[in-house]
């Protein structure tokens, strides 16, 4: 099949959750997407972690969580490279296998606001389609003040459902949506104080946790 419209999520999955699942549902559906390529980072390079699971368990439970979801598919991509995981060379790499596809970088307004701090900015602005969505705690109107006045004039404001013509041209999308109020940090800390996650992830990667003892 030709993939004409590739959504891309990458994250540290440290674990994955229920929350990126959702997210990933309402873009996929509101952008008319063919595919969503969920990406493990090797090493996270924004993030310190006092724990963070092997690329290879975290890999296995982003791979358990897509397992009833025909279009939602893990990649290795930043795992087999083994090194610092920038999203500037993760995207490059699928525009080079995928050269006739639209790229949708999909990311959460809070890491978006840091965007500023990361590899070559300007050059996956210009280059790619981001999909920012809403998060708890955060404003989509913060994104206009982090960048300069020609990046603001590619931003539209998601409002009701989208036609192609919207996403035609590479572009900022803000995209508000009714999140899930789960953190990978939240369920790290429940494990480690024997709670409960019952419900934050889904049920096989809860078996996958308990099974390897991660995070405990």
């Amino acid at each position: 099949m030709d993939y004409k419209k590739i959504g891309i999520l990458g994250g540290t999955f440290n674990p994955i959750h229920k929350g990126h699942l959702k997210a990933a549902e309402t873009v996929f559906k509101e952008f008319l997407l063919d595919k969503i390529l969920f990406i493990p980072s090797f090493i996270p390079p924004h993030k310190k972690y006092s724990y963070i699971a092997s690329p290879r368990h975290r890999f296995n439970m982003v791979k358990l969580a897509l397992e009833k979801y025909p279009d939602f598919f893990p990649s290795r991509i930043e795992i087999d490279a083994e090194e610092t995981s920038y999203s500037i060379i993760t995207l490059n790499k699928i525009k080079k296998s995928n050269p006739d596809a639209r790229i949708f970088f999909i990311l959460g307004i809070d890491a978006f606001l840091e965007i500023d701090t990361w590899k070559d900015t300007q050059e996956l602005i210009e280059n790619y389609s981001f999909i920012v969505i809403s998060r708890p705690g955060f404003d989509l109107k913060d994104a206009k003040n982090i960048l300069r006045e020609s990046c603001r004039k590619k931003m539209t404001e998601i409002r009701k459902h989208i036609s192609k013509d919207d996403i035609k041209y590479h572009g900022i999308f803000l995209l508000n949506m009714d999140s899930l109020d789960i953190a990978s940090s939240d369920i790290r800390k429940r494990i480690q104080k024997g709670k409960s996650i019952h419900g934050m992830v889904p049920k096989n990667v809860e078996k996958y946790i308990k099974e390897n003892k991660l995070y405990s």
